[in-house]
């Protein structure tokens, strides 16, 4: 009896020791990439809005929506740290009479509130409800309203005196021209998706990308006039915000702008401006790096701008991370990408050391990876282990495109002869839903190539003997000649599998005339740059060769045993891109012998053997197999089940010592 007794006595010492493992697992400190427990706890759950006008310097008037914790319904005291938002899309807007706030649009920014932030949005001038006119993207004006709105905030009793921005697409460019104007208490910008070169936005390759400006264009014109942002608070009843939209009237027109802006160094006269040199967020980058600003990018493989973002990275020389995921414009889904916010932002602003800084800067997603191997870091960019490959253009090889089905492979050309000619077909396309698309929030995600390849000219492998790796910059050395004065050409990386149908995998274009490669002013990581003067452009010289050199956007992708690579020619994207139609349609020659020996450079990443592409969980799936909350689930249950045996042997026990 008094063995049992003593069994039973040991019971609670036995739930102990089980569940303190779970217990601190529970809450053990982590801090990695999506991944933030344990160093930041939200310690507010009320937050208070307030609208108002902020006078900038030139004295327009800018209005801000402020967000401030709070407890029992009145904004904390204490002063905290600020991040903010320049905004381009309206700071807050009504939809069927309710109010959405950027809170609401993005809800990792109420856990910023509860971890005790100050958070604020800002309609930029020209829009929303702000005063002024807007003149054209990233004007220098822009900047200065950065610099003011940020030096407001740190100086309000409210503030602590540091503040960090926020924001995606034309607010990431936004902040990197803030910093540029070194405001003192701007401490860490976190910029998504950002354009680094205003011109390849709008015409890549000199090719004028008309679908997504007057997308662009016609949202902008929407928003500034027909569906402004909601009034300030002293203004329930709109006339102040009438007055603001009015002088919206005379924002500028994007598309018409664009339209008759073709070259790099174009003038416009009504803005008295050269916008792509003058307006370019590149143009900060001296100030930039003196401000010491710690900039976080992210970007994803089919954004409008990865290039860009690794331009920037290259460039910069203050404190930086950044990523790049299997991601479209808008996108960022398989990354708890509020955590990773609240990590830097803790960091810089705040000051809790959480080992954001330490590892490699750049981590990545490579895409057909194995699901435990896709994301990788990297301390620099170009890999430093890639092995620059060429994939020469060959004869036929049978490969199935109805215009021609040749040969892509690593021996050069030795013939003295070999030519492909293609017509332009006028009706390829890679799809209404491409990465330009979803640049003005359309549709996401590329269709099947295998009916584009057939009116393409195609250049194919043999099907891969084991797994490759392609992830960096490829480059396309073209050797063509027209029976035109200029040729538009759109280049195609893609993954055709056993069955023979084709993937998009990467893209890059450029038109003939625009061909001149240049040296930059900046670090332009060893790739082509075509300046695109207007003195640049040459048209193509009768029957004559000449090499046109382009960069594919970067892509970090991975090619299966079995399957082949394509590089696919067209002579226009019609939904996509600006290619006036001739009548009849010009021959494009392409060359491909021992004097012009047309390839492809890939460049090649070793890949280890047991990479093997399976299926496996995805990063969202990880965590939820093993976030907290299930542990605690777990723990909850075994806390339970441990409380009914020890509660039922004491209880037995108790009836033992009566009945003896």
């Amino acid at each position: 009896m008094k063995r049992r007794l003593r069994v039973l006595s040991f019971l609670p010492v036995i739930a102990f020791a089980l569940l303190a493992p779970l217990e601190w697992r529970a809450n053990e400190r982590k801090s990695e990439l999506g991944v933030y427990e344990g160093y930041s706890t939200p310690i507010y759950s009320e937050w208070i809005r307030n609208s108002e006008y902020i006078t900038v310097s030139d004295g327009t008037k800018l209005a801000a929506d402020i967000f401030r914790p709070a407890r029992n319904n009145t904004p904390v005291s204490e002063p905290l740290p600020a991040i903010w938002i320049e905004h381009r899309y309206r700071r807050a807007f009504s939809r069927d009479g309710s109010l959405v706030t950027e809170l609401d649009q993005q809800p990792w920014l109420q856990t910023m509130v509860q971890h005790g932030y100050v958070v604020a949005a800002v309609d930029v001038r020209g829009s929303g409800a702000s005063f002024g006119t807007w003149s054209g993207p990233y004007q220098p004006r822009e900047a200065t309203d950065g610099y003011d709105v940020t030096e407001w905030l740190a100086k309000q009793p409210w503030c602590n005196g540091k503040v960090g921005m926020f924001g995606r697409s034309y607010m990431a460019a936004n902040q990197f021209l803030a910093a540029g104007k070194t405001p003192p208490h701007l401490k860490a910008i976190f910029p998504e998706m950002p354009t680094f070169d205003l011109y390849s936005s709008v015409y890549s390759g000199g090719i004028f990308r008309q679908d997504y400006v007057a997308n662009w264009d016609q949202k902008l014109n929407s928003q500034d006039t027909d569906r402004p942002a909601v009034p300030v608070d002293d203004d329930q009843q709109g006339v102040i915000l009438g007055k603001a939209v009015r002088a919206h009237n005379a924002n500028a027109n994007v598309l018409t702008m664009a339209s008759r802006l073709a070259y790099r160094d174009s003038h416009d006269q009504q803005q008295n401006a050269e916008p792509y040199i003058d307006w370019n967020p590149i143009k900060f980058l001296p100030q930039i790096n003196r401000s010491g600003v710690a900039i976080y990018q992210l970007s994803g493989w089919f954004d409008l701008r990865p290039r860009d973002a690794l331009l920037w990275f290259n460039n910069l020389r203050v404190p930086q991370k950044l990523i790049i995921g299997p991601w479209f414009h808008l996108q960022s889904n398989g990354l708890d990408l509020g955590a990773e916010r609240l990590r830097w932002f803790d960091y810089w602003l705040k000051g809790i050391d959480n080992g954001m800084m330490s590892g490699d800067p750049i981590h990545y997603y490579t895409i057909g990876a194995s699901s435990e191997k896709a994301w990788r870091s990297t301390a620099q960019w170009p890999l430093p282990d890639q092995k620059l490959t060429s994939y020469y253009f060959q004869g036929d090889s049978g490969s199935g495109s109805a215009k021609n089905a040749g040969g892509l492979d690593l021996q050069s050309p030795s013939a003295a002869a070999g030519q492909n000619d293609y017509p332009v077909d006028y009706g390829t396309t890679t799809g209404l839903s491409t990465r330009w698309t979803a640049g003005y929030g359309g549709p996401a995600g590329y269709h099947a190539m295998t009916d584009n390849d057939g009116k393409a000219l195609t250049y194919t492998t043999a099907p891969l003997v084991s797994m490759l790796e392609v992830t960096g910059h490829p480059i396309a050395h073209l050797w063509l000649s027209s029976t035109a004065s200029d040729a538009d050409v759109f280049v195609y990386l893609e993954d055709v599998d056993e069955q023979g149908n084709s993937r998009y995998v990467t893209e890059g274009a450029l038109r003939a005339s625009h061909r001149a490669v240049s040296e930059p002013v900046f670090n332009n990581i060893g790739l082509p740059y075509h300046r695109s003067f207007s003195a640049d452009v040459k048209p193509l010289p009768s029957g004559e060769p000449v090499e046109l050199v382009l960069d594919l956007s970067p892509i970090s992708y991975v090619f299966n045993k079995g399957h082949r690579l394509r590089i696919a020619l067209t002579g226009a994207d019609k939904d996509n891109a600006q290619t006036i139609p001739m009548s009849p349609a010009p021959v494009i020659t392409i060359y491909r012998n021992i004097k012009y020996a047309s390839h492809v450079i890939l460049p090649l990443i070793p890949i280890a053997a047991d990479e093997a592409s399976q299926p496996g969980l995805n990063q969202t799936e990880k965590s939820a197999v093993f976030s907290p909350s299930h542990l605690l689930q777990w723990r909850s249950l075994i806390i339970l089940l441990t409380a009914m045996i020890v509660v039922t042997a004491l209880i037995k026990g108790r009836k033992f010592i009566r009945h003896v």
